[in-house]
């Protein structure tokens, strides 16, 4: 046998066995109960990053473990193919098409992939830019366009100058775009939205189902539904036929009302200062801030400015007259785009008011307190008495809460409402590389869904890549003209293409029947495999992905397509590959190669150090000698196992009562070891530490090969030789198929079951305990294992070490603490 770990010879051998054999293929109905793990499936940008490699990693330790313990895991792979990059690529290359470029990257990533000895069942596999699977993005759209979730309006919207598309607010990161950092405007567009606001109150509640996800994750989700009970309330308008309505969960301060402030893109703004002296003024503060992003406007670091558009609406309680004026801070596309000012009650009025005069009332008086407006320095938001507040005084304000909504109902003034952050999903993209709508327009007929028949509406290969800010289909005659469906006169397509977070939001129920050409899933095997055990990603996706997919979930539960409501019972959100403190970019120069990782030192390696650095869910600092570590390590474990041939494999296993000394010593770390692992691995997925069990099982094995062999115990070895390969095969599985055909074994490792410990095996003779006095370490003992707490103060006090350190002082106590520690407390 080779002395020397030869991984390049090693991995190639054993990834071409595994792909001639097609061992990681998992039929759909088996005795076995099923496990379905999934990693996110990547944007196919050229090649894997260290990011990808760890999450990769994660999944794949998971799949195999599971395998092992006898379940039948579904780990399949695939690419979100559409998307800006391809067709970016095109405007600048010329002539490289997107489809080409999407299939050259996706041929050299998935080389990588199977370079690093994935499980992935390769049969499996989907691009969303194939006709095949977009057929289905297109006929999913219809099922929602059907019931009434997909609809069209006109809509100010995101725009990139440098992209050429319409962002999501979610692709918007402070005011620039999260794709090629450019500033985003806003533009008014015809555009197709799905109401996903509808799902609102389910898709806040049913967060109380996953208890399988992280915290943090579910938070961010409730923040960003952001759902708050309140009331709606209608201002008239003075000398106006139109009204203001706004939303506000504190309806017990309406009394407090001193102004209004409209959104500058509130269509009342141009009539209410129509011919009044400011009005030029005003519509060159609203054209300013339209363009200001989001979160430019909310922050609370942004002075807030406004301008009074000289018109005044009417309390609807009080019949006061206040002035309306137009602020950067309030939103057209939050509640009504309409806020009442309460300075004395909320801070952000107060600060408004103050800076431009406005009065200040109270009309919540904290018990005890004597709030007086001209003495305040900062608004009061908490509970008190309604005062100032016509019928309402002396009412407690959280009484008040219900009791101002109920009036205003009872009186057609107003009406409780719950309202939602959450918008409902724009999926409109001008761009080509993306699912085209399938929707028809006819002049006779008006908007015509694309029969299902007539799916998948093609995407034409014969398209000019420009940068005009117009879907490159616009161009193309033979796309956009075709036959109303109804009339069959003629008709337009519409050239709008679905947002790729659309393609991503169902492609794990495809995974369930890749190749199915009449359905876009089976539903029998649907029901078998869904919902995803195990889901593995980056905390990236939390809001957009996420979310989406569990819309999506929901809608198809309803449509009786689907029998599960929520799309992933567990979730893994894996930290960043930091290097040098900062996240691996091009741009910063501090990007690690895959590549370059597995050409000098194997996949096994690599995989180990990224599974082995940090737990999957903090961030991981790239460390070279970390690297170098790793692959010493595999080496050691090479260099004990390999010179053993197949002696191991003929030893017979003795029973643990026959076994003294050392042969007992090496049979508890090797069952102590499979405890760790198993326990690491299948309920904390601390794979860090599951690592290290494994490195301590073969520290101890190389002491135990210095133990004479006629003190060893044949049966002992093979038992430890086996046990290391098999805990170590889901983070390297390379090295340990090899070793496992040369210690003598029949079958891939990777089919053969987990091992379990002997719980005779791991206890211990003997353990060592700590000897205290007054809470600091003083000393340490052997005792037996199970020794009660009065033997075990018994044993300390009688120690000579222990009656030098306690001296002439006086013991107060002792305190014995079973199995750990004897603490002595002395004056």
């Amino acid at each position: 046998m080779k002395d020397r770990y030869d991984f390049k010879e090693i991995e190639a051998k054993w990834q071409q066995k595994w792909a001639e054999q097609d061992i990681y293929a998992v039929p759909d109905f088996s005795d076995r109960p099923k496990y379905y793990c999934l990693e996110m499936f990547p944007y196919p940008s050229g090649k894997l990053h260290m990011g990808h490699v760890r999450n990769y990693s994660i999944g794949d330790v998971v799949a195999r473990y599971k395998t092992m313990q006898g379940f039948n895991v579904l780990h399949p792979m695939g690419w979100d193919a559409f998307g800006l990059p391809a067709e970016n690529a095109a405007i600048k290359h010329g002539a490289l098409h997107p489809a080409q470029w999407t299939k050259d990257n996706i041929d050299a990533m998935r080389a990588q992939l199977k370079q690093l000895g994935i499980s992935y069942d390769w049969n499996r596999e989907v691009a969303t830019c194939h006709p095949g699977y977009y057929k289905w993005t297109q006929w999913l759209f219809l099922q929602l366009y059907h019931k009434g979730l997909a609809y069209k309006k006109k809509a100010a919207v995101n725009w990139c100058p440098s992209c050429a598309t319409v962002l999501a607010n979610e692709q918007v990161k402070e005011g620039i775009c999260e794709r090629c950092a450019s500033d985003v405007e806003k533009r008014e567009l015809e555009q197709w939205f799905f109401k996903i606001t509808d799902y609102a109150d389910r898709l806040l509640a049913d967060l109380d189902k996953l208890q399988g996800w992280p915290d943090k994750v579910k938070i961010m989700q409730e923040n960003w539904i952001g759902r708050s009970e309140g009331a709606e309330i209608t201002f008239t308008i003075d000398g106006f036929d139109e009204t203001i309505t706004v939303f506000t969960t504190r309806p017990d301060t309406i009394y407090g009302v001193t102004y209004m402030v409209l959104a500058p893109e509130h269509p009342l703004v141009e009539k209410l200062i129509a011919g009044r002296p400011q009005a030029e003024q005003v519509k060159e503060f609203v054209a300013r801030v339209r363009n200001q992003s989001e979160l430019a406007r909310t922050s609370t670091e942004t002075e807030k400015i406004g301008l009074p558009t000289g018109a005044y609406c009417v309390n609807p309680l009080s019949g006061e007259k206040v002035p309306i004026l137009v602020a950067n801070y309030v939103l057209l596309e939050y509640g009504t785009g309409a806020v009442m000012g309460v300075p004395a009650h909320d801070q952000r009025d107060f600060e408004f008011a103050r800076k431009y005069n406005l009065p200040i009332r109270v009309v919540i008086q904290p018990e005890g307190a004597e709030l007086e407006p001209d003495s305040m320095t900062e608004a009061y938001d908490g509970e008190g008495l309604m005062v100032n507040s016509g019928p309402f005084d002396g009412t407690p304000n959280r009484e008040g809460i219900a009791a101002v909504t109920r009036y205003l109902e009872e009186r057609g003034l107003g009406k409780g409402r719950v309202n939602y952050r959450l918008r409902d999903w724009l999926i409109s993209r001008q761009r080509y590389w993306g699912a085209p709508i399938p929707i028809i327009y006819c002049d006779r007929c008006g908007v015509v869904p694309v029969p299902e028949e007539d799916l998948p509406v093609m995407l034409p290969m014969d398209v000019a890549f420009k940068p005009t800010g117009r879907s490159p289909l616009e161009e193309h005659r033979d796309f956009v003209n075709t036959a109303c469906p109804s009339c069959g006169g003629p008709a337009r397509r519409e050239t709008d293409t679905m947002d790729t977070f659309m393609c991503s939001s169902w492609y794990y129920y495809r995974y369930t029947s890749p190749r199915d050409e009449d359905n876009a899933w089976d539903p029998d095997k649907v029901r078998r495999w869904l919902p995803v055990d195990q889901y593995i990603g980056g905390v990236e996706h939390a809001i957009l992905h996420l979310l989406y997919s569990r819309f999506f979930t929901k809608v198809l539960c309803d449509l009786k397509l689907v029998d599960n409501d929520e799309p992933f019972t567990n979730l893994l959100t894996q930290g960043m590959v930091l290097k040098d403190g900062a996240k691996m970019s091009k741009s910063k120069g501090n990007v690690v190669s895959p590549e370059d990782i597995v050409a000098a030192y194997g996949a096994d390696t690599a995989r180990l150090f990224i599974l082995f650095a940090s737990p999957p869910e903090r961030d991981l600092e790239w460390s070279d000698q970390g690297v170098e570590g790793c692959y010493r390590f595999l080496n050691r474990v090479w260099r004990l196992v390999a010179p053993l041939g197949d002696t191991p494999a003929g030893a017979p296993l003795p029973g643990n009562a026959k076994l003294a000394g050392v042969n007992k010593d090496m049979r508890r770390v090797t069952h102590q070891a499979i405890k760790k692992v198993t326990e690491d691995v299948g309920n904390r997925f601390n794979f860090n530490t599951a690592v290290s069990a494994i490195m301590e099982l073969v520290n101890a094995m190389y002491q135990y090969r210095e133990v004479p062999e006629c003190d060893r115990d044949a049966g002992v070895l093979r038992e430890a030789v086996d046990a290391l390969l098999l805990l170590l095969a889901p983070f390297a599985p390379h090295i340990t198929e090899e070793l496992w055909a040369v210690t003598g074994h029949e079958g891939s490792i990777h089919a053969m079951p987990w091992p379990a410990y002997d719980p005779e095996a791991i206890v211990e003779d003997e353990i060592t305990i700590v000897v205290q006095i007054n809470g600091k370490v003083r000393d340490r003992m052997l005792v037996p294992a199970g020794m009660e707490p009065d033997a075990m103060q018994e044993l300390v006090m009688q120690q000579e070490r222990v009656q030098q350190l306690i001296g002439d002082k006086k013991v107060l106590k002792v305190i014995p603490v079973p199995g750990k520690l004897v603490n002595i407390v002395v004056k």
